[in-house]
């Protein structure tokens, strides 16, 4: 299986695509501006005590509080707060975090009105993003994941990925810990560590433990709260943290900053893979270079078709997630219905676990199946899906169809379902159903050329459209771009773009700034 990973890094966003066989398996995508990210660990004050819900609401300035339980505090939270109250009272000296001392752990039938307070100031994590209407989930055991290792403050314990089977690779990676962890931490080692030399290990849990006193450093400075004592270093290379697989054959990237950016990481963590990162330089978008865009285009939506005509319909609800299977115009298998139904289902299962993970969906899932009555073949259709869900990052639980024929899946939700629009807006009209004659399109793109050229100076810019579009420009010898060309210099292009709609346009400048070129709604 070949994997590839595709960054796609622009003004407002960052969107990053994993391919296996050139199939989009997953994608994400981040807001440039967006300030709430998991991981992130904020100085915040308690703003209301809710005893009825064992649990408190936190302000992290977030336009919804963020929401703490009781249980969520960890049992060394007494520690915790002592530590960080001696933090605060001396702003010019750092009090040494190997000289704290351990508490008296938190009972788990304890009460959030007897530990905390209201206006108390404490440091706080987010573990899950704000969804619909809740605000942030938040946690006070404080966690630094690494590649190797995640680093836990206050605590002594030292864990080892369940996904390493060896006994004899635990036990030494169990010693290797033991004996350079730092004092009042605890140390989970990641299923990548196995293998890895001491040295690597060592180098990791020192720069984890460094960024554990940067934090500590911005609490201290810290003049109003809530106030952001620690962040990913960047949202490429924390999201390429999690994706990142030394079997990866190529890592693109369109940008080179965030290039240097991701080869200094990836020469950190595999040296001996840092060939494969590489810098696209080509004219097309990289996603619409290397089928990307398309792919996003098919694989979202309410929609989605798989081979031989059969698709699912996949509806979200506040609560879970519905996933209907339906076999369409498909030809009947030869074998009667019972092999018919086995064969879409098992075609089912390939898509699903796909979307799951295209999509991020977390939560709930009930998917309904196709009916089948045989018990061997419901049971070959369960192992299929739990095959399928192996490459499945995020923790999961699969159940066997019931008797309803329906299948439930538990999926770890820590962000909002991916949800991209594909249905694509008129730019035109803006959605009144009356247009312009798209016959003077082209008269309308030469005036804003005009405009920019001629008027505003600007000798160097780009021009997107839709790939119909920029085939009509280029038609014939003495083809639209070419005269505008010759008008208005080489410094023009046009280039086509998969992601626009029909008659829908984007002016970009030398340095990657889209130039606001739209024209206004009219309004009646």
């Amino acid at each position: 299986m070949t994997s590839e990973l595709f960054i796609d890094v622009q003004p407002k966003k960052i969107a990053i695509a994993l391919t296996e066989d050139k199939k989009l398996v997953e994608y994400q995508e981040e807001e440039q501006s967006a300030s709430f990210s998991v991981g992130n660990i904020y100085l915040a004050k308690v703003r209301k005590l809710m005893p009825g819900l064992n649990a408190c609401f936190v302000n992290v300035g977030h336009e919804r509080d963020a929401f703490l339980h009781y249980l969520d505090l960890g049992t060394q939270f007494n520690s915790y707060a002592k530590y960080l109250k001696q933090v605060l009272n001396d702003k010019k000296n750092l009090y040494p975090f190997e000289k704290a001392s351990f508490q008296q752990e938190l009972e788990k039938s304890g009460s959030v009105q007897n530990v905390l307070q209201q206006g108390q100031e404490i440091l706080v994590q987010i573990v899950k993003e704000p969804i619909s209407t809740k605000g942030p989930r938040l946690t006070c055991e404080i966690t630094f994941p690494g590649r190797y290792l995640v680093l836990i403050p206050f605590d002594d314990k030292v864990s080892i990925s369940t996904k390493i089977k060896s006994a004899e690779e635990r036990s030494r990676l169990k010693q290797i810990i033991q004996s350079i962890k730092p004092h009042n931490c605890g140390v989970i080692v990641r299923t990548v560590a196995e293998g890895k030399r001491v040295a690597e290990i060592d180098t990791e849990m020192k720069v984890l433990m460094k960024r554990w006193e940067e934090c500590l450093k911005q609490a201290q400075k810290a003049k109003t709260e809530p106030a952001l004592v620690y962040e990913e270093t960047s949202r490429t290379v924390g999201m390429l943290r999690d994706l990142f697989n030394p079997s990866y054959e190529n890592i693109y990237v369109n940008k080179e900053d965030v290039f240097c950016e991701v080869k200094d990481y990836v020469s950190l963590i595999a040296p001996d893979r840092i060939s494969v990162v590489k810098l696209y330089k080509g004219n097309l978008p990289i996603f619409d270079n290397f089928d990307i865009t398309r792919q996003i285009k098919s694989g979202f939506g309410r929609t989605v078709s798989y081979k031989h005509g059969a698709y699912l319909i996949i509806e979200h609800t506040e609560a879970l997630h519905v996933v209907d299977v339906n076999s369409g115009n498909r030809a009947k298998n030869k074998n009667g219905q019972e092999a018919n139904a086995l064969e879409v289902n098992l075609g089912a299962a390939d898509e699903l676990a796909r979307q799951l993970r295209l999509r991020d969906m977390g939560g709930i899932i009930v998917v309904d199946f196709i009916d089948m009555k045989l018990a061997e073949d419901r049971q070959a259709l369960y192992e299929h899906m739990c095959e399928n869900m192996k490459r499945d990052r995020a923790r999961h639980n699969i159940l066997p169809l019931s008797k309803f024929g329906l299948m439930q899946i538990t999926r770890q939700r820590v962000r909002p379902v991916m949800d991209v629009q594909v249905e694509e807006s008129c730019p035109t009209c803006h959605g009144s159903g009356k247009i312009k004659s798209s016959f003077l399109f082209e008269s309308v793109l030469e005036g804003k050329i005009k405009l920019l050229n001629k008027k505003l100076g600007m000798k160097c810019f780009t021009l997107y459209v839709h790939p119909y579009v920029y085939a009509f420009l280029c038609r014939g010898i003495f083809s639209l771009k070419r005269k505008w060309q010759w008008k208005y210099g080489l410094g023009v292009k046009v280039i086509p773009s998969q992601k626009l709609a029909f008659l829908e346009y984007q002016f970009v400048d030398s340095d990657g700034q889209e130039i606001d070129m739209k024209e206004e709604v009219e309004i009646r």
